[in-house]
């Protein structure tokens, strides 16, 4: 369970409750937590003082049993986290969605109700109870809920006025006397799992958006954000001083931010941690202090009615306005049907961070709802599990998400519906993913001579989605309706409902995803390739050779040749290797087997490349064994004594590329390389590195290459299928943007180590390259991407070259990149039948053979656009969104750039907002359930060092960054942008299992634990000075906090347990990321953890980024211009 899961809000306070076995209420884990003030509400779900707790209308609430739970005693009712739940699902009964036709979806489960798609799979029905008439009573109820935010801790805002709710006694209170089984209506999970998912409003004033398809009803919880709407008061002045509504009986408790010591969800033992100081003092005191942001925005009028919901307050009273919890009852005992506010108001301080949407809140829940399941990929737009769940994909169809990831599921039938809605339309690719071993990879399907089956008129490949007709002598193309004759080979009769008897013996009309082997048409010259080759190009100027680089890699290379990557059954790898050195002239080896030596040829006339040999040069592993491994010891002798410092670069690929067109081959280069190359020669480049730009028009420039020299040889590159990957070295500017143009154009990589050193980056380095060279690659390659009429693939972004609108052209692309689509509409889609895309992959493996790969998907169309809401994928969505911002940084001012970001999120939420949440105050921020974490991610995006660099962040390290997100898949971008932050003390030594993650905050540290956080291309430890010197012996092998190193690079090997656990957490976490990355230790107080700071991204940063807190108002001040 994740720290961040509403407080439920429990049967009789303070006992655990079913349901969420072994979590202790009071306090923290039955603790109090240290630095936090004795609040005056009592312990973590404890009776409140003077407070009376009411009773239930006996009989009034009971609802079916959820599974795994016992049935709730007479006169209990539900927690309120769950109450908020089941409104929706009676609003679900209310406007009549059939309950079958429910496809699965992510968010909480309590989801989409696609009307008339096809039955869920079976596999997938466990997460819902279905739910049938309401039960007696339940009228009240959903009306009740109507009124409530979405957050459990919010559950009991009080019911809109004036929506003629029945008299308070009618509604059961919402303190705490609820039953955990959920109100039966539309109990989303099995008791077991825990609770539900909070609708937005994670206590952010968010309003939720109705089920997914269902028609947005009155009665919908919104999703509000805590301390942005004037929280309801009723009579009696609270916290915000706003007045009384009138003529709306509200139940007894009153939402509010979470109490001082009590996270604002679920389980707090996960996160004792968090508060290790107390909350900042109250600074504002008067009636409408402004809010304590950073200028963000004024206090704003109090002209509205206070809403239902988790309210923002526009008084300043930001967060922990810490006002009667659910659960903690109001004050006034007298009182019980009008949730009061204690007398005095408490000091208003800033919005409570855990009030608002958490991501680490989602990806649990996410986890715990559908991690247990196989995804059947059977049924048409269905929503996938997060990045961050484990799950098993089962192919019925369409492509697995591992493959394809869309920004929505569900996508507008016109276009002006997509521009009102400014949800961009993408789709995230990853032709090539790896597989996990309980998948199956794609069949290889040969059709012989006469090659794949293609519709006649737009050439898609066949796939399940065609349509067989006339007994099977034709098929319809589903992607342009073409009809087509099937060839007398391919022809199969149909059964009784018209599918073709060898549906399920044929992977292309019964999966998502498969290979065809393609005939001699698809190959370069109308003949097959030769198998691909492996260049080594080693820089050996003074450089290299001082810091021990060219050794290191001579040393390496003797046993990695052993492991190129080879076809399944193939004894050996087909693939051919070359060696090269270099300074500023080159130097060719010739490596041939009859050789008792190698031999070496200097080509010293580096502007005009050519290679100097052809037999010999590219040689198979096996033959030429004894004189590569000749090679590999003299290279570092012979260089030991250079005195060249100066390097050419451009030459180097150009010889690679001659070596492989005399070949007649594809393949890659591999360069080493450390300095910017200044020696005289074509691609010679000078130091432009100028930070006084940044901030100015001309920033832009530092993302472009210096000369176009560079962008005609990656298409030279592309057209011969030489791949380029470039590892760096540099001790200064090295002109990154520049020097990457070629690996970027051609599919290829770039690693980079700053400051290398022997003793501290050579296991990085190492096993960087280790799998680089060993991993799955395609060779040149093209990819196009169909889809079915009315839309179109208009933009791609990622590594590659295009000599034409539709064609990605990569020499080499591996298993780790992606390629992003974006589709706009070209004509009206219908809801029937729904949108196609089919990617097409056509390259050559590492054995030499040519080869088809196909990928399928199926989406959704809608007319609604809470339907389109409801079928979002936020981190695909912000995938999107960081690459066309990271492209707009070329051409347009960064300002510019993080302007238009806000603006497009803003206009997003703003639609959602007008269109499809129910009425509400302006004050509230209501947010879609699929999107609550948009803000928090586009703010990182938005921090990030490409659109906001701090002062310590090199301009090489920026276009590096910008290169590498480009090409990022999904979960890449999704851990890169919001770091995980684990709490090792708290690590279960005897469980394989990590510890439940933390938010990324400052406050959510405690001086006595050590955590490690990760973003992907390292992983900090970070010690605070308190920790216990036990676990500092045990982890560091030192005896004090002041003797740890913060020159370690690896974890020393020690044989306790608790080091055994961290260092297996470090492999686990090193084996999910495709690079290996760098390790850290960061002492707390020491001048290493700014930089650690830096990656705590819901902290203001050093570089003028605002926290999530104070974004999270700026967006709301956004949406509300653009909605005036």
């Amino acid at each position: 369970m994740s720290v961040n899961q509403q407080a439920h809000t429990g049967p009789p306070y303070g006992q655990p409750q079913p349901g969420y076995q072994g979590y202790q209420q009071p306090a923290y884990g039955g603790q109090p937590l240290p630095g936090v003030p004795q609040s005056q509400y009592g312990a973590y779900n404890g009776p409140m003082p003077g407070y009376q707790q009411p009773v239930p209308p006996q009989g009034s609430l009971r609802a079916p049993p959820t599974s795994g739970a016992p049935p709730p005693a007479s006169g209990a009712s539900l927690p309120s986290g769950h109450l908020a739940y089941s409104q929706f699902g009676h609003g679900d009964v209310q406007n009549g969605i059939p309950t079958s036709a429910a496809p699965m979806q992510r968010p909480p489960a309590s989801q989409p109700f696609l009307p008339g798609s096809a039955p869920t799979p079976v596999s997938q029905t466990s997460t819902f109870q279905q739910y049938g008439p309401p039960p007696a009573g339940v009228q009240q109820l959903s009306n009740h809920m109507a009124g409530m935010t979405i957050g459990s801790t919010t559950a009991s805002a009080p019911p809109p006025a004036g929506l003629g709710y029945g008299p308070p006694t009618s509604v059961p209170p919402v303190s705490g006397s609820f039953s955990t089984t959920g109100s039966g209506l539309y109990t989303p999970y099995t008791a077991s799992q825990g609770p539900p998912p909070t609708s937005v409003s994670q206590g952010l004033p968010l309003a939720q958006p109705p089920f997914p398809g269902q028609p947005i009803s009155t009665q919908r919880l919104p999703t509000q954000v805590p301390g942005f709407a004037p929280p309801p008061s009723s009579t009696g002045i609270g916290p915000s001083s706003y007045p009384p509504t009138t003529g709306a009986p509200r139940p007894p408790t009153m939402p509010g931010p979470p109490l001082p010591g009590q996270t604002a969800a679920g389980p707090p033992a996960s996160q004792p941690n968090h508060v290790s100081s107390p909350p900042p003092p109250a600074t504002m005191a008067g009636p409408h202090p402004g809010p304590p942001m950073s200028g963000l925005h004024g206090p704003l009028p109090p002209t509205h009615p206070p809403q239902p919901g988790y309210q923002m307050q526009q008084n300043g009273s930001f967060g922990q306005v810490r006002g009667p919890q659910p659960n903690y009852g109001g004050a006034y005992p007298g009182t019980p049907n009008y949730g009061s506010q204690p007398g005095p108001p408490p000091p208003p301080k800033r919005l409570d961070p855990d009030s608002i949407p958490s991501p680490i809140q989602v990806i649990e829940d996410d986890r715990s709802n559908r991690g247990s399941e196989p995804f059947v990929t059977g049924v048409r737009g269905q929503v996938p599990p997060l990045v961050t769940t484990n799950f098993v994909v089962k192919d019925q169809g369409n492509a697995s998400p591992r493959y394809i990831r869309c920004t929505s599921y569900n996508i507008p039938c016109t276009s002006d519906m997509a521009k009102q809605s400014q949800v961009p339309l993408a789709a995230v690719i990853k032709p090539l993913a790896t597989l996990p071993p309980e998948e199956t990879l794609p069949y290889l399907v040969d059709h012989g001579e006469s090659g794949p089956v293609r519709c006649n008129r737009c050439k898609a490949y066949m796939c399940p989605f065609m349509q067989f007709i006339e007994g099977g002598r034709r098929f319809q193309c589903c992607f342009c309706s073409c009809v087509t004759e099937v060839p007398p080979h391919y022809f199969q009769h149909l059964d009784h409902t018209g599918k073709r008897v060898d549906f399920y013996d044929r992977p292309e009309l019964s999966l998502g995803s498969y290979e065809f082997l393609a005939t001699v048409d698809y190959c370069k010259n109308n003949k097959f390739p030769s198998p691909p080759a492996f260049i080594f190009m080693i820089d050996v100027s003074y450089n290299a050779v001082k810091s021990g680089l060219v050794r290191l890699i001579c040393e390496e290379l003797k046993s990695l040749i052993d492991f190129l990557p080879r076809e399944g059954n193939m004894e050996e790898s087909a693939i051919r290797v070359g060696f090269v050195t270099y300074n500023k002239v080159l130097h060719f080896y010739n490596v041939k087997s009859s050789l008792a030596q190698p031999q070496m040829m200097v080509v010293s006339d580096v502007a005009d490349m050519f290679v100097p040999l052809l037999d010999g040069f590219l040689v198979n592993v096996n033959e030429s064994r004894t004189v590569i491994a000749s090679l590999l010891d003299q290279i570092p002798e012979m260089f030991a004594d250079t005195r060249e410092t100066e390097t050419v670069f451009a030459p180097v690929i150009q010889a690679g590329l001659e070596a492989l067109k005399a070949a007649e081959c594809a393949g890659k280069l591999f360069i080493f390389h450390t300095s910017l190359p200044i020696a005289e020669a074509p691609g010679k480049l000078k130091n432009r590195d100028d930070k006084k730009l940044i901030n100015t028009d001309k920033e832009k420039t530092l993302f472009q290459p210096q000369t176009s020299f560079y962008n005609n040889l990656a298409k030279d590159c592309v057209a011969q299928g030489c791949c380029v990957d470039l590892f760096l070295f540099p001790n200064q500017y090295l002109d990154v943007a520049t020097l990457g143009v070629v690996t970027y154009q051609t599919g290829g990589s770039i690693y980079k180590y700053a400051y290398f050193q022997l003793e501290t980056d050579q296991d990085r380095f190492l096993n960087d390259l280790r799998r680089d060279v060993q991993k799955e690659v395609g060779f040149d390659a093209v990819m196009r991407v169909r889809t079915s009429t009315g839309i179109r693939a208009t933009d791609f972004f990622g590594a590659f070259y295009m000599s034409n609108t539709t064609d990605v052209e990569m020499a080499g692309l591996d298993c780790d990149k992606t390629i992003t689509v974006e589709f706009k509409h070209d004509d009206k889609l219908s809801e029937d039948s729904g949108a196609l895309l089919q990617c097409a992959l056509l390259y050559t493996s590492c054995a030499g053979q040519r080869r088809l790969r196909i990928h399928n998907l199926s989406l959704n169309c809608c007319t609604q656009l809470a339907d389109l809401y409801r079928n979002c994928e936020t981190d695909t969505l912000i995938n999107y969104l960081a690459k066309h911002a990271y492209r707009g940084v070329l051409g347009s001012p960064v300002k510019t750039v993080r302007d238009a970001l806000i603006n497009q999120c803003a206009q997003i939420l703003a639609c959602y907002r007008k269109n499809c949440a129910s009425p509400s105050s302006a004050g509230q921020l209501i947010l879609p359930e699929c999107m609550k974490l948009l803000p928090v991610y586009l703010n990182c995006v938005l921090k990030s060092d490409v659109l906001q660099p701090g002062p310590e962040v090199t301009t090489d390290d920026r276009a590096y960054i910008r290169q590498l997100v480009t090409s990022m898949d999904v979960a890449e971008t999704n851990v890169f942008f919001y770091p995980r932050l684990l709490p090792l003390t708290r690590a279960d030594v005897d469980s394989d299992s990590l510890p439940a993650a933390i938010r990324n905050s400052e406050e959510r540290l405690s001086k006595s634990d050590i955590y490690l956080l990760e973003n992907g291309l390292n992983i900090f430890v970070w010690v605070g000075v308190n920790v216990q010197q036990s676990l500092i012996q045990n982890l560091f092998g030192v005896s004090s906090f002041s003797q740890i190193s913060n020159a370690l690079s690896t974890l020393p090997v020690l044989e306790n347990s608790f080091s055994k656990k961290v260092r297996s957490i470090v492999d686990m976490l090193q084996v999910q990321r495709s690079r290996n990355m760098k390790l850290i230790i960061v002492k707390q107080e020491d001048k290493l953890e700014m930089l650690f700071k830096h990656f705590l991204v819901e902290d203001k940063s050093l570089s003028g980024g605002a926290s999530y807190v104070d974004f999270l108002c700026h967006m709301h001040k956004e949406i509300r211009q653009l909605l005036s």
